[in-house]
């Protein structure tokens, strides 16, 4: 690993070129600006207007798009993914991202919401401007994110609520290639094509994704699937339902879970575990199309009422084989683990401010979220990094010329018996505000993420002071 300060930009970015060498080069360097200044705009991160104006070029630049820039990042994470061994987890999931425009058609229209009531008392609403993004992150059962392997963007024109459609159109009928639901399964397709290996894969969606036609699209690519149902599909000869079916299966297993109430109060909770293998039917309209499947339903309900927060009711379906409870509880946390992604656009949101910037297009928007992105991934990385392997070397994530000034700027009193990942990971904490107290949690996202954005300045200002004295 070379020893500068941008030296991950080289994995991320290796082995790809855009259209012109200049643009690869200009890449990189509007990819270390902005990493350099996370969360801050494009005049700060690039100090003049000079290295602004370029910024802002490249953005706008009919020669690149998010798929462009993103390239390289998806050829490092199927490295990634190919020097693990196991399953890998291919978490889905939808966000958007709002801005406030004089001139919203140039970037598009993301939903209507409600607006309150004017003195008529009538309600009112308004569609907000914005950009959606469905990505699908890669992560080891450990939670280990190893990668983005598909993201895609798009905006709307015109919004139309979801109550207006279905009094004009059963959905169901729609062929899946006329809906934006298509989004679901271009993302496993080129995810499932980017690992290589479509049997080491699972697919993890929310009740969003409990779409047939991802099924059969799973089964294509020879891939697996484990998601949140929400539809109560044909079963059997299509003579009963899934739920008429579930409820006939006796509980075959408890499993305890510790929770949070609305305070963050921890509380236990105590899930009942059902699982069948049935035979399930594609919606009516489209039987002539795609063929029934033998699918794995699992219903997770928890006992009783609890106090301060919702009971957890989970049914799962999924093309695995599920033989026993502690098959169950495995796929139960495998999908708990969906939750990742949600951490991962929260740091794009709240960490790189990615709602925050000014530009006027949809196009350079959607340049710079691809460029946050892999900005994103690595702060997440890094904290997940030291959670799942601590004992790892220090240079798997740092620079040798890092180690070396955390060592100057976060000194210890006592000296470490081993110079582990988890060490150093903790010193960048600490400059980010962790405490590192004997009780204290491991430290998150948005402490990980100030650290390293005060290591860049310690970084560049040692580098600007050994070119001074000539050291």
């Amino acid at each position: 690993m070379d020893d500068t300060a941008d030296a991950w930009l080289d994995t991320e970015l290796a082995g790809r070129a855009l259209a012109d060498e200049r643009l690869t080069r200009r890449l990189r360097k509007v990819l270390a600006q902005v990493g350099g200044a996370m969360g801050q705009s494009i005049p700060l991160a690039c100090q003049d207007w000079a290295n602004t104006k370029a910024a802002y070029r490249f953005l706008s630049n009919d020669r690149v798009s998010e798929a462009d820039i993103l390239a390289g990042h998806f050829l490092s994470t199927h490295d990634r993914i190919a020097a693990h061994e196991g399953l890998v987890l291919m978490l889905h999931d939808t966000t958007e991202f709002s801005y406030q425009r004089q001139r919203p058609e140039a970037i598009g229209i993301t939903k209507s919401v409600n607006s309150g009531k004017d003195k008529q008392g009538r309600l009112r609403s308004h569609t907000v401007c914005g950009i959606l993004m469905h990505s699908s992150l890669a992560v080891t059962t450990d939670g280990l994110p190893l990668g983005l392997a598909a993201v895609k963007f798009w905006t709307r024109d015109k919004f139309k609520g979801t109550a207006a459609l279905k009094r004009k159109v059963n959905p169901t009928r729609v062929p899946i290639e006329h809906k934006e639901s298509i989004r679901w399964l271009e993302n496993l397709r080129q995810s499932t094509v980017l690992l290589n290996e479509p049997g080491r894969c699972v697919h993890i969606g929310d009740r969003e994704s409990d779409i047939y036609e991802l099924f059969c699209a799973a089964q294509e690519a020879g891939t697996h699937f484990l998601i949140r149902t929400c539809v109560n599909r044909l079963a059997g000869d299509g003579d009963h339902t899934i739920a008429e079916e579930m409820a006939e299966v006796r509980v075959k297993g408890l499993h305890r879970i510790e929770v949070k109430d609305k305070n963050g109060s921890p509380q236990q909770a105590v899930l009942e575990i059902r699982y069948r293998q049935i035979r399930v039917l594609p919606p009516i309209g489209k039987q002539k199309r795609y063929p029934a499947l033998t699918l794995t339903m699992i219903h997770a309900e928890e006992r009783g009422t609890p106090a301060g927060r919702e009971k957890i009711t989970w049914k799962l379906i999924t093309d695995l084989p599920v033989r026993s409870r502690r098959d169950a509880v495995e796929k139960i946390r495998w999908y708990a683990l969906r939750w990742k992604i949600e951490v991962f656009h929260k740091v794009l949101k709240s960490g790189c401010n990615a709602e925050e910037a000014k530009l006027r297009t949809a196009q350079r928007l959607t340049n710079l979220i691809a460029l946050l992105c892999i900005i994103a991934w690595r702060v997440f990385w890094v904290t997940m990094l030291n959670r799942c392997n601590p004992n790892a070397p220090p240079t798997l994530a740092l620079t040798r010329i890092e180690l070396a000034l955390l060592d100057h700027a976060v000194p210890d009193k006592a000296p470490p018996t081993q110079n582990t990942l988890a060490y150093y990971l903790h010193k960048v904490a600490r400059l980010g505000g962790y405490l590192a107290r004997a009780h204290d949690p491991p430290p998150g996202n948005m402490v990980m993420w100030r650290g390293m954005m005060r290591l860049v300045d310690i970084t560049f200002g040692a580098m600007i002071g050994a070119a001074l004295v000539g050291n």
